[in-house]
């Protein structure tokens, strides 16, 4: 597709605003979506214009533009306009270019939002046309995205050149996967979703786009999981000796966790690598599904190997996993920063002294080299980047992949940023775990939660007092983690107050996670960072300052901080907003203690651009599909996508050609992060 420059009207200056929005092509420039429309098609009479209306009237000049300054950068240009009905002032603010435009007598079109003061209507900065020169009013007229130096004139008349210049563009959505899903076709989309003659129209030229974006996203991920599925690896002989390790269990595995172990026994039977995501709440029990998967390795003859984030989370899997094994020969090595004598353990590792290695980013360290990897298992997924868990693969002969995470995705957002991998849910707790009790107050019932919070502490317990802020902002009215505290140390003089935030070094933050393990800590205050990972059972009270900063999905992250044990934990959530959407957040959370239902809220209250993650987890930047409102079309782009992938409606060699092309340039290796 041509450059951008090729445009009239688009010099050296103009193109360099342009590319900074992404569009250098012409191509580009067409996929710039409009984020909403004006209907310029409502014409009224003066006499039927009513006060705030948005209205098209055509009607003649009765007295040229009068100039009256009010003050310093503030001058008002007015005159009046009449039809057969009536007349109206017209006034434009601050706006110089209109003062000699018009004559007397001139008939013209305006478009504009009607004021009325007094008796009086106004017609308050309108857009205005010559009937000869008609052009963007009795029309729906896009509105785009702006920036600095671009106006929508300005990209409606490019758009208009562009549609022109790029002449019949080629379809590339194969005919029969349009006629069976209600698809229309390229060209007449690209016309009706910048300049629709209806609004029929406009929403039939959406959905072509809506499905085409989702159809190549899932293709690409669909191809991706082929590629996985074609690196062959020895399939695990025996995969019935789980059974042998699940009986060794001092508990009864929930029907959700036998599910999710009959998929990972089921991928270690193929000759091609598992790449399965396990997804379940905090306190699903994921970690006793990885030793399983573990265990099956380890009779099979392979090594394992377990990525945590931390130092301490890395730390409290060595000490879960030895417990797991008590009794067997298996050998557990944890491998981090902190670890003497590492040479010693390459050696031991690379000769397959070690059965299972459990580290931080140091096990995919150059230095480590595996006897026989056959399963690499990620915690907490989306902190890590793409680069170290792919590292984590090629450590050894195409391993097994396992990826953890207690963050509960929709499904709608799953379809996207897992697309090529498979999926288990461990969507039910063990028995006899209690939800935790979830409160939310306002800013007067601080210091009875904090008294609570004493109370506690006095009986044995532990308490997290999360913040948003480190250090206190002059533009934001919020409670942050040093001043809570100072004022904490102060207040309870007679227990262990700590800190931490996420502008210590990673040592440091060990070191005061430790302490609160250790319980020489008695109320850890916080920001965020303590969202992920470590497993205080001692702990049953957590306090959220600032609650309604947070998202849904977060604030559910830290609850599950606590209520690890057998004791009863709350979560108290201070909130310092009164609005109606932040009510009906904290309702959701005192309501609710199933993190796929929260997230699915969550996603539905703030959208796909500010849940929780979607930036970290890699999502995409969606042109025109919204995740929330366009779950249909996502499920129609899903079934075409099993179609084309399963050849169940013809297509011909040269229309699948043309689609994969499209969907493989549609989407950089480096943007789908898993």
């Amino acid at each position: 597709m041509e450059s951008i420059k090729t445009l009239n009207g688009v010099g050296p200056q103009r193109a360099k605003i342009l590319e900074k929005k992404g569009i250098k092509t012409v191509e580009e420039l067409l996929y710039y979506f409009p984020r909403g429309y004006e209907d310029r098609t409502n014409f009224c009479d003066i006499r039927d214009a009513k006060d705030g209306e948005y209205v098209c009237i055509s009607a003649t000049v009765y007295s040229p533009v009068r100039e009256t300054r009010i003050r310093k950068n503030f001058t008002i240009y007015q005159m009046t306009v009449f039809d057969d009905s009536g007349q109206i002032r017209v006034l434009w603010y601050n706006n110089r270019f209109v003062k000699g435009v018009f004559k007397t007598g001139d008939n013209v079109l305006f478009y504009g939002k009607i004021a009325v003061k007094g008796h009086q209507k106004e017609l308050e900065n309108p857009v205005y046309e010559m009937p000869q020169k008609q052009h963007f009013i009795g029309k729906i007229v896009p509105i785009y995205p702006l920036s600095a130096n671009l106006t929508q004139k300005t990209l409606a008349t490019l758009m208009e050149e562009a549609i022109k210049k790029a002449g019949n563009l080629e379809e590339y959505i194969p005919t029969a996967i349009r006629q069976k899903y209600g698809i229309c076709e390229i060209n007449f989309a690209m016309q009706n979703i910048h300049f629709p003659d209806n609004f029929l129209n406009y929403e039939s030229a959406r959905k072509r786009f809506v499905f085409e974006e989702l159809l190549l996203l899932r293709l690409a991920l669909a191809n991706r999981r082929n590629a996985n599925q074609k690196a062959t690896r020895t399939p695990f002989s025996d995969t019935e000796c789980a059974k042998e390790f699940i009986k060794t269990l001092p508990y009864t595995l929930t029907n959700a966790q036998k599910r999710a172990i009959e998929e990972i026994c089921a991928d270690f039977k193929k000759d091609t690598a598992m790449n399965r995501l396990l997804e379940g709440d905090v306190g699903s029990g994921k970690t006793v599904v990885a030793a399983v998967g573990i265990f099956v390795a380890y009779k099979n003859g392979f090594q394992s190997v377990i990525m945590a984030p931390t130092e301490i989370l890395a730390f409290q899997h060595f000490e879960s996993f030895s417990q797991f094994f008590k009794g067997t020969d298996i050998k557990i090595a944890l491998l981090t920063r902190s670890t003497k004598n590492k040479t010693k353990m390459y050696e031991d590792i690379k000769n397959g002294e070690y059965d299972v290695i459990i580290g931080t980013n140091a096990v995919i360290s150059n230095k480590v080299e595996y006897k026989n990897l056959g399963f690499a298992v990620t915690d907490e997924q989306h902190r890590f980047g793409v680069s170290q868990r792919a590292n984590l693969a090629e450590k050894g002969e195409n391993p097994n992949i396992l990826i953890m995470t207690a963050t509960p995705i929709p499904r709608t957002l799953s379809l996207i940023l897992y697309g090529d991998l498979d999926i288990s849910v461990l969507d039910e707790l063990p028995k006899g775990r209690k939800p935790v009790l979830t409160y939310a107050v306002g800013k007067d019932m601080r210091k009875r939660a904090y008294a609570f919070v004493y109370k506690n502490v006095k009986l044995g317990m532990q308490a997290y007092v999360v913040c948003p802020l480190i250090e206190e902002s002059e533009k934001q009215d919020l409670k942050n983690a040093k001043d809570i505290f100072v004022g904490l140390k102060t207040a309870f003089s007679d227990i262990s107050v700590g800190l931490m935030h996420g502008k210590m070094k990673a040592e440091e933050k060990d070191a005061v996670m430790r302490d609160f393990l250790d319980r020489k800590i008695d109320v850890l205050v916080s920001t965020t960072v303590i969202e992920v990972g470590v497993n205080v059972p001692n702990s049953n009270i957590m306090i959220i300052e600032n609650a309604e900063r947070f998202g849904l999905a977060t604030l559910h992250q830290l609850r599950g901080r606590v209520g690890r044990s057998d004791t009863q934990a709350y979560c108290i959530m201070i909130s310092g907003e009164e609005s109606e959407l932040s009510k009906k957040r904290m309702k959701t959370m005192c309501e609710s203690s199933d993190g796929f239902y929260i997230s699915e809220q969550d996603l539905k209250l703030r959208g796909p651009g500010d849940f929780f993650g979607t930036r970290q987890h890699g999502l995409p930047e969606m042109k025109i599909a919204n995740l929330v409102s366009d779950t249909d079309i996502l499920k129609l782009a899903d079934l075409a996508t099993e179609d084309i992938m399963q050849n169940s409606v013809e297509i011909s060699p040269t229309e699948k050609k043309k689609l994969f092309e499209k969907a493989y340039n549609a989407i950089p290796e480096s943007v789908i992060l898993n």
